[in-house]
């Protein structure tokens, strides 16, 4: 199993704020409104650490799936097996041109960074300090 780790402060709000991370049930929900197939994993909350296990259609909706729960206020890392996957964790200032640079060698390669993120992602602009993003491979 991997440790993701992910910006407990930061991320889409699903509960009423404090430092309480969501429901098993709260982030099945956000998955699922995401459009993404959790057939075949489990979803547990334990503390602040989120668990995916099971095996997935994929290992890209696997990774979509740890990024869509990660990605949550509340949450602080996920547990999950997923040797192939490669993230980045945004910085301020960060824009995909920047981070398609960094990490896949052009700029000009951000949309497949914008691809590889969607649907939690609706719009190339629209990142944030401490989101994650999945990086193709």
């Amino acid at each position: 199993m991997g440790l993701f780790n992910f910006l407990k402060k930061a991320g889409k709000k699903l509960t009423g704020g404090g430092d309480d991370a969501p429901t098993a049930e709260a982030l099945q929900k956000e998955v699922a409104d995401l459009g993404l197939d959790t057939t075949g994993l489990e979803i547990k909350v334990e503390g602040d650490t989120v668990k995916v296990e099971g095996s997935a259609a994929s290992d890209e909706i696997k990774e979509k799936v740890i990024l869509a729960v990660g990605n949550v206020d509340g949450v602080a890392a996920v547990e999950a097996e997923a040797d192939t996957a490669v993230f980045h964790t945004v910085e301020k200032g960060d824009t995909l041109w920047a981070i398609s640079e960094k990490t896949l060698g052009a700029g000009n390669r951000y949309n497949e960074i914008f691809e590889a993120n969607r649907p939690m992602l609706s719009h190339p602009d629209k990142i944030y300090p401490g989101q994650v993003l999945r990086i193709p491979q």
